[in-house]
């Protein structure tokens, strides 16, 4: 059977600059634009030139080598020529494959937020879309709150749609821009549409403010649109717009959809979906989501005991698809609630290999069940887990033994008399043989603790140069100001590898401390481990 082709849109540097506290500069679309395009999107909307500098100056050269670059602004005033109206000016000078222009298709919106008529509406989208054709632009037109329009006066949403692809629109795209559209709605809506716009036409633009847009996407396909728009990670305006990090998987995976449907990604690029989800939220500077579909740290993780000892007969017991695929790996948790199974399975994972029936193995349960009772959580820290089972199992090196370190927060006045905060630490401590003590400033204790270990290890100071600390997590366990404290850090190096740490204490700063040694430990551990060197001895 001929599959059907369905076309991906990514708006994530238009619609997902909408998000509150994510602001683009032109260096960060010129880098998720690569990645974009490399991964194999269709289209990259890289945002709305003349509407601010940053947009402007992106679209000064085209940015993609395979996907349709597009420019995205509205369509002409009521009352102005095309040719004299200045917005579609700048979006017919931006360097850009294709034009998307968002049109009323609302006849509540036209009154109130255009201020012009039912007809003068229709005239603009027309009018514009001609204006992209005659310029060679490949046009689509984005029928903003189409299906609230359509409820509210089907003629007027459909002639807006008609008007559009009798322009010459390559792509009408109906939006749920309010995002409370209902999957079971859609079917209907779109074979009324279908009947003046063919569905090869047709495109899907959903928002997610009740959690359905992905559920809306794919029924709008099985509908018989033929293009569907989206975000990387879901991002955007209010609850964000549909995840092409889910749909993409899911239409690319699951037979239902990939039985009848191609999409223009080959099953090799769908492996680096979680490196390009990842990828993302490095730029976004933000952790990423753990229970996401597909390429969430928890996507492919089980913690219960029986779950895992079915998982590791047969992977398909409790995995929807295989991790791999996506890029993604199966994770079993150790944690108070694991049985053997757990821990074989996650100790493979880390390359320590230890008989079912050895003690030291009920051993290394028992404690970790202890040290968890206390407040640790090894399922989210797989490094520290690493090392006690290391420690436990065989042996890991003494790179450095910490003899003591201290830490003193001063609130005072400068000399310009502002009330200031300065952290000092001091950390003493010895490496291959030699006393150290290393003195820092930071912003806040925790910091000035980080500065002052990794300021001078001798012997190991080269390695530890591309140490980063990504995330710091404090976790207060029992409540008051006495209570035990967990704190769960994230780090990575260049090689773009990332690892979780814990330390757990009724002291903040020693909780830190613990967490920190243990991301410095790992580092060299895991160099060697790269290098081939063994750590047994």
């Amino acid at each position: 059977m001929r599959k059907e082709r369905i076309y991906i849109y990514d708006t994530t540097l238009r619609d997902g600059q909408q998000t509150p506290g994510v602001d683009f500069s032109v260096e960060d679309k010129k880098a998720i634009a690569v990645l974009l395009d490399d991964f194999g999107m269709d289209y990259i909307e890289g945002g709305y030139p003349g509407a601010n500098p940053t947009d402007t100056s992106f679209f000064e050269a085209k940015q993609t080598k395979k996907a349709k670059f597009t420019a995205f602004g509205m369509t002409k005033r009521a009352g102005l020529s095309a040719s004299n109206d200045p917005g579609l000016t700048v979006l017919l000078q931006a360097k850009s494959d294709s034009l998307c222009f968002v049109a009323k298709s609302w006849d509540y919106h036209v009154h109130l937020a255009l201020g012009c008529t039912l007809d003068e509406n229709l005239e603009s989208i027309t009018a514009s879309v001609q204006a992209a054709c005659n310029a060679g632009r490949e046009a689509l037109v984005d029928c903003e709150h189409f299906f609230d329009g359509f409820k509210a006066n089907p003629e007027y949403a459909l002639a807006c749609a008609k008007a559009a692809y009798d322009a010459g629109a390559r792509w009408i795209v109906l939006c749920d821009t309010n995002g409370g559209t209902q999957p079971a709605e859609i079917h209907d809506i779109i074979q009324s549409v279908a009947q003046v716009v063919p569905g090869d036409h047709l495109g899907i633009h959903a928002h997610n403010d009740t959690e359905q847009a992905v559920a809306v996407s794919l029924a709008a396909i099985d509908a018989g649109v033929r293009q569907v728009q989206g975000t990387l990670n879901g991002i955007g305006e209010r609850c964000g717009n549909a995840n092409l990090v889910t749909l993409i998987p899911t239409l690319m995976l699951k037979p239902y959809w990939s039985d009848r449907f191609s999409l223009g990604i080959s099953d090799d690029k769908l492996k680096d979906l979680t490196r390009l989800s990842r990828a993302f939220d490095d730029i976004l500077n933000r952790a990423p989501a753990e229970q996401a579909p597909f390429i969430g740290s928890s996507a492919f993780a089980t913690k219960a005991g029986i779950h895992a000892s079915a998982l590791l007969k047969e992977p398909k017991t409790y995995e929807h698809v295989p991790p791999e695929t996506v890029g993604n790996h199966r994770r079993v948790m150790v944690s108070d609630q694991g049985g053997k199974s757990n821990f074989l399975a996650e100790l493979q994972r880390h390359g320590i290999k230890v008989a079912r029936d050895d003690s030291r193995l009920d051993t290394l349960i028992s404690l970790v069940k202890t040290r968890e009772a206390e407040g640790y959580a090894y399922e989210g820290a797989d490094a520290s887990f690493e090392l006690l089972a290391r420690k436990s199992l065989m042996s890991v090196p003494e790179f450095f033994k910490v003899d003591s370190f201290r830490c003193m927060v001063e609130r005072r006045f400068d000399a310009n008399g502002n009330l200031i905060t300065v952290s000092e630490a001091v950390v003493k401590l010895q490496v291959d043989g030699e006393q150290k003590m290393s003195v820092a400033e930071g912003h806040g204790p925790v910091n000035a603790l980080d500065i002052a270990l990794r300021k001078d290890l001798g012997c190991y100071q080269d390695e530890i140069s591309d140490l980063e600390l990504v995330d710091f997590k404090v976790r207060i366990l029992n409540g008051g100001t006495a209570a035990i404290t967990r704190v769960l850090i994230e780090s990575g190096d260049a090689s773009g590898a990332r690892w979780r740490t814990v330390g757990v204490s009724d002291n903040i700063i020693d909780a830190s401390f613990q967490a920190l040694m243990d991301s410095v430990i790992y580092k060299l551990m895991k160099n060697r481990s790269l290098a081939g060197i063994g750590l047994d001895n």
